[in-house]
């Protein structure tokens, strides 16, 4: 799949799911529904994945592993299909992909389309003020060639630290880096909490896919502490394994774990004593999903107004610098 993961790329990922959902909705198996998707697929980067997922799945795999193999769907995902498969849900899953990757996309789509105006703005004032300027001001005897690769080389730590943004934000990379970039990001106001809302949403999520198909309480959060992309929360779910062999319950862990917030271990606790844990999962889904997505939302309305400021101010500070510097020319020039 593609390395760049762009509005585009979300919207081609909803859209699958969302052929799926309804293909299998309407009774249609699996793999004739993939391979009506693989010959109508939204992408042609569809194509690859698809075919080696039919192979394997022709060799008796189940849809999980076959689409495993490939190593192009998150571990959310792939979670989620696993858990539809064991309690035979597996159009539901698919519409709660689809509807999950459609929010991405907007969200992805908004922020671009926001800062699209500051981008046009610093690339205004770099050829304003450091080429057509300087350009007059040598009486047009300048090389413009330098002056546009001075221009490329002031602007070229912006590109370089939207390329690493943009690599560091793969989720192709080992677990150490997620966590050390979960770590770096947790304290950035709106996107740290918007990226914690979002994963306990996801492991809410799954965890109540895996208990409805039968998986043990063990096992079930294992393997959502896996779908939440969230490290941390993976290695605390981890650390469990011991204090429930011992007979506590997820309810007293949560509870004790500073990872999940009180609301969250309050509504779980009273779903485990209710026996309406499932109805208490979804709506943990629900509201943390709505709560991650309101705070990136939030994000993706101030951080173009905070570049936008900013170039304002730049272009402001180099206007009063041009005419202080134009006004002391004329002052030393009567002077003489």
């Amino acid at each position: 799949m593609t390395v760049l993961v762009t509005p585009s790329h979300f919207a081609q990922r909803a859209e699958f799911y969302h052929q799926l959902a309804q293909l299998t909705a309407a009774g249609i198996g699996i793999v004739p529904a993939l391979e009506q998707i693989r010959h109508h697929a939204p992408s042609a980067a569809f194509d690859q994945p698809l075919r080696r997922g039919l192979e394997e799945l022709a060799q008796g795999r189940s849809l999980t592993d076959a689409l495993r193999a490939g190593a192009w769907l998150p571990e959310f995902d792939l979670t989620l299909l696993e858990a539809g498969e064991r309690s035979g849900r597996l159009d539901s899953c698919f519409r709660v992909l689809a509807e999950y990757y459609q929010e991405r996309a907007a969200l992805a789509k908004q922020l671009v389309v926001q800062l699209l105006y500051p981008a046009f703005l610093i690339h205004l004032a770099a050829l304003v003020f450091l080429i057509v300027l300087p350009f007059a001001a040598s009486q047009f005897h300048a090389s413009l060639i330098r002056l546009c690769a001075r221009a490329a080389l002031l602007l070229s730590p912006l590109y370089l630290g939207l390329a690493l943004a943009i690599y560091a934000g793969q989720s192709r990379h080992g677990e150490k880096w997620r966590a050390f970039l979960e770590q770096l990001l947790q304290p950035v106001p709106l996107l740290g909490a918007g990226r914690r809302a979002l994963a306990l949403s996801r492991l809410a999520l799954a965890l109540e896919a895996l208990l409805s198909a039968g998986v043990n309480i063990v096992e079930a959060w294992n393997l959502a502490a896996a779908a939440s992309g969230s490290p941390a929360l993976r290695r605390a779910v981890a650390a469990w394994k011991t204090p429930l062999a011992q007979g506590r319950t997820p309810a007293e862990l949560v509870r004790e774990t500073r990872l999940f917030p009180p609301p969250f271990a309050h509504l779980y606790h009273s779903g485990e004593i209710s026996g309406k844990l499932d109805e208490t999962l979804r709506r943990l889904h629900t509201f943390y999903r709505e709560d991650g997505t309101h705070q990136l939302q939030l994000l993706a309305q101030w951080l173009p107004r905070a570049v936008y400021f900013l170039v304002v101010l730049i272009v402001g500070w180099k206007i009063i610098q041009f005419w202080t510097a134009y006004f002391n020319q004329i002052n030393n020039a009567m002077h003489f």
